[in-house]
C-alpha cells in the first residue's frame, strides 16, 4: 500500500555515523525539527555489488541535496558494526570509504516491516517450535522515500535487487516539489529546474501542449 501522502512513521532506529559513532534517528523528526526534507534510500545488503555503486552516487550529489536543504540518510538490515567495516573499506576494494550521511540499521526490521519492504516470500508459524518460519531473505528492496518538512511523504519508489537507481531523478524530485511549494504551479512530465510549469487548470493545459 502506497504511503505517499502520508505522515512518514515516526519510530526511532539505530543508526552509525562516518566516525562510528552510534545514533538513533528518527526520520520524522530530521524533517520536522530542522525543517528539511529527507531523501531516505533502502538497499539490500552491506558488502555486495550494486549497493556500493549506489551509496557512492549518493555521496557524489551530496553537496546537489544540501543546497536543496535536503538531508540524505542511507538504510539497510545490517548492523551499525557491519556498516561502520564497509565504511572503513576502500572504494577500489568495494568498499564505501568516504561516505559521510549517516546509515541506519534496522536490525529489528521495525521500520522495514512497517513500510512493507522487506522481500519476503512468505510467513508461516510453527506449533512445534512455536515460531514464525520466513521464506525470503527478508532484507529490503532498493525502496526510497522523499519527505517534506511537515514529515509528509511526497515520493516512493521500489526497485528489485538488480536495478540501481538514477540519484538525479531524486534531485528533479525535490525541484520539481520545491517549485510546487513555492508558486502553487504543477509540473507536467519531463519538467526540470528553469523550464516552464502549468497552473492547475484546463486553459494552462491546453496552451503547454500546445507549445511542447
Amino acid at each position: 500500500m502506497s504511503l505517499v501522502g502520508k505522515k512518514f512513521p515516526s519510530i526511532a532506529v539505530d543508526a552509525i555515523s562516518e566516525m562510528g559513532d552510534n545514533l538513533k534517528i528518527n526520520i520524522f523528526e530530521e524533517a520536522t525539527k530542522n525543517n528539511k526534507k529527507v531523501l531516505l534510500f533502502w538497499y539490500p545488503k552491506d558488502f555486495t555489488f550494486v549497493c556500493p555503486t549506489e551509496l557512492h552516487a549518493f555521496q557524489a550529489a551530496l553537496p546537489e541535496f544540501e543546497k536543496r536543504n535536503t538531508i540524505v540518510i542511507g538504510a539497510s538490515c545490517d548492523t551499525s558494526e557491519v556498516h561502520f567495516a564497509w565504511l572503513n573499506t576502500p572504494k577500489n576494494n568495494g568498499g564505501i570509504e568516504g561516505v559521510t550521511y549517516p546509515i541506519l540499521a534496522d536490525t529489528n526490521r521495525n521500520l522495514s516491516n512497517i513500510l512493507g519492504i522487506l522481500d519476503v516470500d512468505s510467513t508461516e508459524y510453527s506449533e512445534e517450535t512455536d515460531s514464525v518460519i520466513v521464506e525470503g531473505s527478508n532484507v529490503t528492496f532498493r525502496a526510497t522515500y522523499l519527505i517534506d518538512e511537515t514529515g509528509k511523504i511526497f515520493h516512493e519508489s521500489v526497485n528489485d535487487m538488480p536495478l540501481g537507481r538514477n540519484v538525479n531523478e531524486y534531485l528533479r524530485m525535490v525541484d520539481a516539489y520545491t517549485h510546487i511549494q513555492e508558486k502553487g504551479e504543477v509540473c507536467p512530465a519531463n519538467w526540470e529546474a528553469g523550464k516552464e510549469a502549468m497552473s492547475a487548470d484546463r486553459n494552462s493545459t491546453a496552451a503547454y501542449l500546445s507549445l511542447n
